[in-house]
């Protein structure tokens, strides 16, 4: 399983959750470049689709890290955004 970049991991460790939410991605744009050029994660369909039901699923210990890192809004923001990316890949597919 890939996560996010080990630098953005660290400096949420190091730094207060005030700053570090300030480099976190706050719109679809800036963490799609995060995840695909930084992080080196391509989005594929697939992908999004498996990480997606490991985010809709807030019982299992992965998702409850996730909320206590980085928020319930971030994760309604992610969930987001990963259905997105779902969207866009199925309308590729038709064509």
């Amino acid at each position: 399983m890939q996560q996010c970049c080990f630098c953005c991991v660290l400096f949420l460790l190091l730094y207060s959750n005030e700053r570090a939410m300030s480099i976190i991605p706050q719109n679809f744009e800036g963490w799609k470049i995060c995840v695909e050029k930084k992080c080196g994660i391509p989005l594929t369909l697939e992908f999004a689709k498996r990480r997606l039901a490991v985010y809709e699923d807030e019982r299992l210990d992965e998702t409850k890290r996730f909320v206590n890192l980085y928020g319930h809004e971030h994760l309604r923001h992610i969930k987001d955004w990963f259905r997105r990316i779902i969207r866009e890949e199925e309308i590729k597919m038709r064509f």
